[in-house]
């Protein structure tokens, strides 16, 4: 789509994505505001944690090419203006070079509102599950017992079924395929399978992968065996690791940036697999990882070795570990040494801390007023940075400018308080957290004395017991300017009504700004 159809598309997705985040189902994790895989991998965690099941792993074939439009259309049920807009884009058509081809199906390829199009045309696959499906309770040999409903996980177009039965597996795939006939859409032979969590399932291995983890259970003692409600041993202990897949694709990855850095300088080769090394890490960095990052750094570490060793062929092995890593001081860590007080270093996957992540809870939305739920959400969250992390935890989820809560999706920015042009430092007593607009603002007065009538004075806190904003006195500024102005035999900034009048509106309106009001003339 042109910049102008992206501009209006954005537009139409603000006008929807409240309303159908009110309706999603609660185990839609793919391309929704406050949610990502991490949601979906704790929900199928919770799901199995404590029975063995049989598993559906399945994907949607083309999916965002063959999305019906008239099912799409009727699902969609909003406004006139809107439902045209919508249909124009769908039968917009593709330009390849200088011809047209029409679209019948799918969604527009690139465009801003084609996932929320597609969680609407998905929508209602979990309902469907859990209707043919639902919890009951029956009698087996003379007890009462619960049986469970059957569980479907869905991320964008890939979704797994999770139950105890495995009639109910195959019965479930069925419906499924039933159900994705009537939006034009069907299931992917080649990436469809059912297997068990526990056990072998006609010869396939126990286990399955999905959005890059591998889940599995493992058979094991009393001693190490987890426990259900009523106590009882489950004699299995379920495992979330990174899928053998990725890993491999990972190695590669790293390898061929070191490979196409045979000649670069050193700074050069840390600074570009840095990058890569934390954003792998920080993905996997909330389940069973910390062996596979150790086997990952080894396999960085012999990669570095023949670089380092093609550099200088005719250098023995110590002389090459003494020049690129520091053994002695940091234990084997590949870094610069140019004699400066901090060396540029290789980041390792070991040091990535493994946290748990916390499932949001269903029925969440960030449109929903909850600000504080959802900004301690964003502080937690397994890919924010630590420093942003940090911020948020201490300004309690507002910006410390304006004193609004962050949303999800806002631009946030840290910030220096003293900024380092004036001898400011890198420390957390001197940083904040700004949405880009008020950092802007702010950074655009770091040059003026800090006396603003806004809200980003640098000057510190009076130390008086009562300060003027306590007793309430919004003229406490104007008098100390206006004794200063006797001194000084000028009169004009207490004679003067609009100087006056225009001195109390602008300490009235800092004073609405420090709570997050607006001020009114």
């Amino acid at each position: 789509p042109t910049m102008y159809d992206r501009a209006l598309q954005a537009l139409v997705k603000l006008a929807l994505e409240p309303e159908w985040e009110a309706k999603f189902e609660p185990n839609s994790f793919g391309f929704r505001p406050g949610r990502s895989c991490q949601d979906a991998i704790e929900a199928i965690y919770v799901s199995i944690k404590q029975k063995a099941k049989y598993v559906l792993d399945a994907d949607i074939a083309k999916c965002f090419d063959r999305i019906n439009h008239k099912a799409l259309l009727e699902k969609l049920n909003t406004f006139p203006t809107i439902r045209r807009q919508v249909r124009a884009w769908l039968q917009a058509g593709v330009m390849d070079g200088s011809k047209l081809f029409p679209t019948s199906e799918g969604t527009p390829q690139g465009g801003v509102i084609s996932p929320l199009l597609a969680n609407i045309a998905l929508h209602g696959m979990e309902n469907r599950i859990k209707q043919a499906f639902p919890k009951r309770r029956v009698t087996i040999d003379g007890k009462r017992v619960q049986k469970s409903e059957a569980a479907l996980i869905r991320y964008a177009d890939d979704f797994v079924i999770l139950h105890e039965d495995i009639a109910v597996i195959q019965k479930s795939q069925q419906i499924i395929s039933e159900w994705l006939s009537g939006i034009g859409l069907e299931l992917k032979p080649s990436k469809t399978h059912i297997s068990h969590a526990l056990n072998k399932y006609e010869g396939k291995d126990p286990g399955f992968d999905f959005l890059g983890f591998t889940v599995r259970q493992f058979p094991v003692g009393k001693h190490q065996s987890g426990k259900n409600g009523h106590g009882e041993l489950l004699g299995f202990k379920t495992l979330i690791k990174p899928s053998k897949k990725k890993i491999n694709l990972h190695s590669e990855a790293l390898g061929k940036i070191i490979e196409t850095h045979k000649s670069a300088p050193q700074e050069e080769l840390i600074n570009r697999l840095n990058p890569v090394i934390r954003g792998w890490a920080n993905y996997y960095s909330t389940v069973v990882s910390k062996e596979v990052y150790s086997e990952i750094d080894h396999i960085i570490y012999q990669q570095l070795r023949a670089w380092a060793k093609r550099r200088h062929p005719k250098k023995d092995l110590h002389w090459i570990t003494a020049k690129y890593w520091l053994v002695r001081t940091e234990g084997w860590v590949f870094s610069t040494k140019d004699g400066k007080d901090k060396n540029l270093r290789l980041y390792k996957h070991s040091e990535t801390p493994i946290i748990r992540h916390v499932k949001v809870q269903e029925g969440r939305s960030p449109y929903d007023g909850d600000w504080i739920y959802w900004s301690s959400r964003m502080g937690k969250h397994p890919e924010i940075p630590k420093s942003v992390a940090t911020l948020l935890k201490v300004q309690k989820g507002k910006c410390a400018h304006c004193g609004l809560f962050f949303k999800d999706g806002d631009s946030l920015e840290t910030d220096h308080i003293i900024p380092k042009s004036k001898k400011g430092k890198d420390s957390y007593d001197n940083l904040q957290l700004l949405h880009r607009h008020c950092h802007d603002e702010k950074t655009a007065n770091d040059s003026s004395s800090g006396r603003q009538s806004g809200c980003n004075s640098t000057e510190p806190k009076p130390t008086k017991t009562e300060t003027p904003k306590e007793r309430g006195d919004i003229f406490a500024p104007l008098k100390k300017d206006s004794q200063r102005s006797r001194k000084m035999g000028n009169e004009v900034g207490v004679t003067n009504p609009k100087s006056l009048r225009s001195r109390v509106m602008g300490n009235l309106q800092a004073r609405f700004c420090r709570r997050g009001g607006e001020a009114t003339p």
